[in-house]
């Protein structure tokens, strides 16, 4: 299957977006896009759409989707109730490899795909093999028993790289195990960094 690929760097840069914690500390060293040097360049000025364009390619990357699954997301996020651009954030955070990078289990959402790739989670007791899984309120999500002795997942639980975990998640780190107990908030979302209002405007083009 085709995926995002490069340097995570390289493209936080150039987005103005740490895609991974590891990035977060170059991006505070260079706030600038690659191939730029300092301030000695005046950025350019950007349309409307490249903004919108931009900030889609933010979301895109930082989940790691591409086009055609996160127009998928939009679709299904224009039909449920409530805030468009807030349902379709909540269908991205609540996809299972993100839920696994919520939860500390893995360093970057890269690493946390490559985890559920790999057959190393269960939901509920069976094993869910597919990154983009939707967990809901109630869902319970472990590494399995045979994997918790992966050096890169313990490693993770060991020296926590990314945020606080968000309210709407539980976890064990003991015994490596979340539970969903709601629903990402606004404040959540918020924490994102992504505006994805924006985000609706492009596509409502």
């Amino acid at each position: 299957m085709a995926r995002n690929r490069g340097p995570l760097l390289r493209k936080s840069r150039r987005l103005g977006l740490a895609l991974d914690p590891k990035s977060e500390r170059n991006l505070d060293k260079r706030p600038y896009p690659p191939g730029h040097h300092g301030k000695s360049r005046r950025p350019r000025k950007q349309s409307n759409y490249g903004i919108q364009l931009q900030e889609k390619q933010r979301a895109r990357f930082m989940y790691d989707v591409l086009e055609r699954q996160f127009r998928r997301y939009y679709e299904k996020a224009t039909h449920k109730k409530g805030v468009v651009g807030d349902n379709l954030m909540t269908l991205l955070e609540q996809r299972l490899d993100n839920t696994l990078f919520r939860l500390g289990f893995a360093t970057t959402r890269r690493m946390a795909r490559q985890i559920v790739n790999h057959g190393h989670v269960q939901v509920n007791g069976r094993k869910v093999d597919v990154p983009s899984y939707q967990v809901v309120v109630g869902d319970i999500i472990e590494i399995r028993e045979k994997s918790r002795a992966h050096g890169g997942i313990q490693l993770a639980v060991d020296t926590p790289l990314h945020s606080l975990l968000p309210g709407w998640l539980e976890v064990d780190p003991l015994h490596l195990r979340g539970k969903v107990v709601g629903e990402p908030s606004k404040q959540d979302i918020e924490q994102t960094q992504i505006n994805a209002q924006l985000i609706v405007e492009l596509y409502s083009r």
